[in-house]
């Protein structure tokens, strides 16, 4: 990323805003675009992304009727055409149009729900309302629950998209949800047969939520959902390895066996790694597997890193999906660069491990002396 980068100055900058003041005043009548954009551009200066389009809003605001019921419909006659809704992925809409979601929660949440609702439901086709809805499930979960019952089998693939992204128990950026996070499953029942990769991502990325809490029921989800047979056999099995890419990456054995990955057929692992590595140059792996009988295999390794307060933390990296073939041995290697400028971590000099995990088992581990570079 380059130096001074910004991604609140490239998503709202006096281009984007100038097609959101050109939308209000083509849209409300009296809406003077240029005192929007010359208010909303002097306010951005030390705001963080969210913090301006919470100013957006009040820019836009101080525009619109007092009457939540008149603005909401302000709001909708400004609004821009759909997203298009021949596109299957990737069709998130622009932050500028976040401001109808932020304005339902702001005057809609406490006297004006089902208006507020409505405005959501409308605004979901342009921009993703999934941070929006949250508020309403928190506040009023019983009427909101019945709203996306209806959502759900909407023809429009972004608010179905919404039942699931916005029932998300880690929704990255927004508030947790305080509804029983097992609700939201007869949602996922519906959705993971949609035929739109945009509502099949969210579903199985809403699905490794659930597997940190109560992998057993996302388990057994798949399963029923796999021999139920309402999705494709080749969305089904990358929603499921989507879905259980955390279950994998600790080793769950359930996890392994439903994507083919047996935990209970021998094999023999080496590991070997150099006694000396500086910080900043690269780890050699060599990995060698070797089993009686041909078998499929997902191999990670796992890096103990040496904290600075003497404890150990634990990392894992994918190495190798394939097949050990029955008397000829695997061999596997990998150059691990140990960065010296992460941004996630420090190294800390010491001795550090590395473990080969095969199928979820831990087989094989070696040490190594990270010394300072």
């Amino acid at each position: 990323m380059a130096s001074g980068f910004s991604l609140a100055d490239q998503l709202f900058n006096e281009e984007s805003l100038g097609d959101l003041a050109a939308e209000y005043a083509a849209g409300v009548a009296g809406f003077d675009g240029a005192r929007f954009l010359a208010e909303a551009l002097g306010g951005m200066a030390g705001r963080g992304l969210l913090e301006r389009l919470q100013w957006i809003a009040d820019c836009i605001e101080a525009q619109l009727s007092p009457d939540f019921a008149v603005m909401a419909g302000q709001i909708e006659d400004a609004m821009p055409p759909m997203l298009d809704d021949g596109r299957e992925d990737d069709d998130f809409g622009r932050f500028i149009h976040a401001v109808p979601g932020i304005l339902a929660v702001r005057h809609g949440l406490e006297d004006n729900r089902e208006r507020a609702l409505d405005l959501i439901y409308v605004a979901t086709k342009r921009f993703s309302m999934e941070y929006y809805i949250r508020p309403f499930l928190n506040r009023w979960p019983d009427q909101t629950l019945a709203r996306l019952e209806i959502w759900v089998r909407d023809e429009n693939y972004h608010v179905r998209r919404l039942v699931s992204e916005g029932t998300r128990p880690r929704l990255p950026w927004a508030k947790n949800i305080e509804i029983d996070p097992l609700e939201p499953l007869r949602f996922l029942d519906v959705l993971h047969a949609d035929g739109t990769r945009y509502v099949t991502r969210s579903v199985a990325n809403h699905l490794n939520d659930i597997a940190k809490i109560a992998p057993d029921e996302v388990l057994g989800r798949l399963r029923h959902w796999r021999d139920e047979g309402r999705q494709t056999e080749a969305e089904m099995a990358w929603m499921t390895r989507h879905a259980l890419r955390t279950l994998v990456k600790q080793g769950h054995v359930g996890a392994l066996a439903l994507l083919g990955y047996r935990a209970d057929v021998a094999v023999e692992a080496e590991v070997r790694v150099p006694e000396r590595v500086a910080i900043g140059d690269v780890l050699e792996i060599a990995v060698r597997l070797s089993a009686k009988v041909d078998l499929p295999v997902l191999v990670d390794y796992v890096i103990w890193f040496r904290c600075a307060n003497g404890r150990e933390g634990r990392k894992v990296f994918k190495l190798k999906q394939g097949v050990v073939r029955g008397g000829k041995p695997l061999e596997l290697k990998k150059n691990h660069r140990l960065m010296g400028n992460a941004t996630t971590y420090r190294l800390v000099p010491g001795v550090h491990r590395v473990e080969v995990q095969v199928n979820g088992r831990i087989l094989a581990q070696a040490t190594f002396d990270l010394v300072a570079g």
